[in-house]
């Protein structure tokens, strides 16, 4: 089990007709996307380049650029996301060439919305990053393993949710690094959940009481006035491989 909350997924469609475009954007915010549309190739460059979505729904004839030219573009500057060209021709050698340049999928027009779907989330699903091999870390007395959502303190075990492990991950991973409340409320909660820093300190607060070896004088995590927390342990890991 992974200590972070799947994020929203971010999907970029690039399509010059205005009722195909606004159809698939329709579609994909049912099926809980984050949704951003482009009407050129010119465009949907700059918007893949800059907004790094998860998927990019690309159209091959297009204005300014065809789709052609950006999804060779995107793979030189190896963009992370996965690509599905969108096109009206059924020409074996498009649907070939797309693939040479580094396409993932393609769906022709007219299509249906139950093989969009299917295909967006196949694509997705092969180009989701892998874990992060971060799994199992100690530091003093405490061993943590962010997978399993466990950890003891001695030989007692940890009573953490699994929002507590998200912050002791945070300061993990930024030994010695003064981390702001408002980082915390981003990177933890996310600012659309409209938290406040009073929930950060009520948090941080039960955190040391299971962490720490006296609470009330914490030597692991410690504040720093007016601005937030410091993680002070070093810590030791063990780095699973990446497969």
């Amino acid at each position: 089990m992974s200590i972070v909350e799947s994020p929203v997924q971010k999907i970029l469609v690039v399509e010059d007709e205005p009722a195909i475009r606004e159809g698939i954007k329709d579609t994909l915010e049912l099926e809980d996307y984050q949704v951003l549309t482009a009407g050129d190739g010119q465009e949907g460059l700059k918007m893949a380049l800059s907004e790094d979505p998860d998927l990019v729904l690309l159209d091959v004839m297009m204005p300014k650029l065809s789709g052609f030219d950006v999804l060779r573009k995107l793979r030189e500057n190896r963009i992370r996301g996965g690509i599905i060209m969108l096109t009206a021709k059924k020409a074996e050698e498009d649907k070939v060439r797309g693939l040479k340049l580094g396409a993932d999928d393609y769906v022709t027009k007219p299509f249906s919305v139950v093989e969009l779907l299917a295909r967006v989330q196949a694509v997705l699903r092969r180009t989701e990053p892998p874990s992060d091999p971060l799994s199992d870390v100690r530091f003093q007395d405490v061993s943590v393993n962010f997978e399993s959502l466990e950890g003891t303190k001695g030989t007692r075990p940890l009573d953490l949710s699994p929002r507590h492990f998200k912050i002791l991950r945070l300061f993990v991973e930024n030994p010695g690094r003064v981390i702001s409340r408002n980082e915390l409320l981003d990177k933890v909660w996310g600012y659309d959940n409209f938290p406040t820093t009073r929930t950060v300190d009520n948090h941080i607060v039960q955190l040391r009481k299971q962490i720490e070896d006296v609470p009330s004088e914490p030597k692991i995590i410690t504040s720093v006035r007016g601005v937030g927390y410091k993680f002070n342990a070093e810590v030791q890991g063990e780095l699973k491989s990446a497969e």
